[in-house]
């Protein structure tokens, strides 16, 4: 399976993170140890929501989507 994610900065409640992974566990250990440049300064995440995905180019379109203007609002409102 593949995942999109959407996590949420447990001391800056505003940040948020979307990406993608085939293994969303070890994704996410990796975020809170700081092994992504773009989430350490943030960290700790906690997850805030996820959608599995039986193909990579399905995760990819998401998280795509997700991180335009309208992929925002939607994730704002329903998420």
């Amino acid at each position: 399976m593949h995942y999109t994610y959407i996590l949420k900065s447990i001391p800056h409640p505003s940040q948020i993170y979307i990406g993608f992974t085939a293994n969303l566990k070890q994704r996410l250990i990796d975020h809170n140890s700081g092994k992504s440049p773009h989430t350490n300064k943030f960290k700790p995440w906690n997850l805030d929501f996820y959608c599995a995905f039986n193909t990579e180019e399905k995760a990819i379109n998401f998280e795509k989507y997700l991180k335009s203007g309208s992929g925002r609002s939607f994730a704002k409102k329903h998420f």
